[in-house]
Formats: structure tokens, C-alpha cells, sequence
């Protein structure tokens, strides 16, 4: 007579497979990463701006010579002599030859554009560009007339602009006054939240715009009248955004 035999699990399995549960579980809960809310630092970002203004010591003019001859000789050697002439009249009114410095030099073939043949080449232009400064404001009127005289019908003035030689003083102050309104705005922020302010966490500036060179037309005549300038005032300006820690 056959005998039916039944299968059973060992209760020591069992409660050895469920402690083995329960281990694993507990070290997932105590040893995973911590929740952002317990990392995470209470701050506050804000901006601050600062400008300073200060008179300019320095006028920059970049000037030109242009030429156009039949052949690349002629036009070079036209735009030299002329443009030696511009810089031998400047350091002979007292421009030192250090503040006078080449910045260009080019030349380019000049096509027909019409008849028979519009890419033939009838002539080149040559280009000669330096750059001027001129420390002494009050003989800066003078310096223009000069170049215009010296260099006659080819001359070309590109550029007139004013500049500070040495802004490193008002780079410091407007950097200080940027820093002391964001300072002043956390601050403000910190008691509106009725936190205290931390220490600093992060910095990053930006500096402000200078204002753009300002062009002035080429003048031709045998005689020039003064050319009226004003220096006015150079800004320097920064913005800065400051992170502080609330506590």
C-alpha cells in the first residue's frame, strides 16, 4: 500500500529568511544619503552696483593715410611718405614716438566693376593706421589739426576717444560700493525673514560699459578751424552678486 509522503519547510528557514529581512532593511534606513532638506544651507542672493566717475587724462585717435595708384609701388610709397610726414610733425610738437604705434598697414587691388571685363584690376589702395596718444589735453585740438595738415587730402580719422591712463583707484572704489549696497540688501533681506547674516558663500562681478570711441569725419581744406573737444567724465562701474548664508 503505497504511503503519501508530504513536504514541509523547516520553521528554522523561515525565521532565519525573515531575520535576514530585516537586517537589510535596517541598513538601508540608517546608512542611505541624507534628505536636501537636512544639506541644504539657508541663503540669500542679491545684487549690488557701484559707480565712480573720474576726469580723463589721455585723448586715443587712430588715424589713417589711404592712397590709390595705378600700381602697388606708387600707392605704397604715397601712403608712407605721408603717413612719416604725420608722425614726424607729431614728435616734432612733442608726441613721444612711444605714444604713437602702427596698427594697420594694407593693400588691396581695385577692380574696374563695369565694362568689358568688371575683375580687372585698374589700381591699388594702400592703408597706413596708427595710433595716437595724446597726454596733454590742452594741446589736443592741436594734435588733430596737425595729422589733418600733415597727412592732407588722404588723411582719414577713425577714431577719437578719451581714456584714464591709470583707473586702478576707481576700479577699487566702485568695486567697494557695489559690495556695500549687495551688503546692505541682504541685510535688509535677512531682517525682513527675521534670520541673522552668515558669512559669504559666493562672489562674481561684472564691470560696466565704457562709452564707445566716438568718429569724427575726414576734414579737407587748407585750413582747419580747432576742433572742439571735451574731456567730460570717464564712469566705472561694477555689479556684483553676492550669496550670503541666513542663519
Amino acid at each position: 500500500m503505497p504511503i503519501a509522503v508530504r513536504a514541509k519547510t523547516p520553521t528554522t528557514l523561515l525565521a532565519l529568511a525573515a531575520g535576514l529581512i530585516a537586517v537589510v532593511a535596517g541598513c538601508d534606513a540608517t546608512s542611505g544619503p541624507t534628505t536636501s532638506a537636512q544639506s541644504e544651507v539657508r541663503h540669500v542672493t542679491v545684487q549690488g552696483s557701484g559707480e565712480v566717475q573720474g576726469e580723463p587724462d589721455t585723448l586715443n585717435i587712430n588715424a589713417s593715410i589711404a592712397s590709390v595708384a595705378p600700381d602697388v609701388t606708387g600707392a605704397m610709397n604715397q601712403t608712407s611718405e605721408r603717413q612719416q610726414a604725420v608722425i614726424d610733425a607729431l614728435v616734432d610738437a612733442g608726441v613721444e614716438r612711444r605714444d604713437i604705434n602702427t596698427a594697420e598697414v594694407s593693400l588691396q587691388p581695385q577692380f574696374a566693376g563695369g565694362g568689358d571685363d568688371p575683375q580687372a584690376i585698374v589700381g591699388y589702395r594702400a592703408t597706413n593706421s596708427i595710433d595716437i596718444k595724446i597726454r596733454q589735453l590742452d594741446a589736443a585740438s592741436q594734435a588733430l589739426a596737425l595729422i589733418v595738415s600733415s597727412g592732407g587730402d588722404a588723411t582719414r580719422i577713425n577714431s577719437v576717444n578719451y581714456s584714464l591712463e591709470d583707473d586702478s583707484q576707481l576700479v577699487r572704489d566702485a568695486r567697494s560700493r557695489a559690495f556695500d549696497d549687495a551688503r546692505d540688501r541682504a541685510e535688509q533681506y535677512a531682517e525682513l525673514s527675521n534670520s541673522g547674516l552668515g558669512q559669504v558663500i559666493s562672489i562674481s562681478e561684472a564691470t560696466g560699459q565704457q562709452p564707445p570711441p566716438v568718429p569724427l569725419p575726414t576734414t579737407r581744406g587748407a585750413e582747419m578751424a580747432a576742433v572742439p573737444l571735451e574731456p567730460g567724465e570717464q564712469t566705472v562701474g561694477f555689479t556684483v552678486t553676492v550669496v550670503w548664508e541666513l542663519t
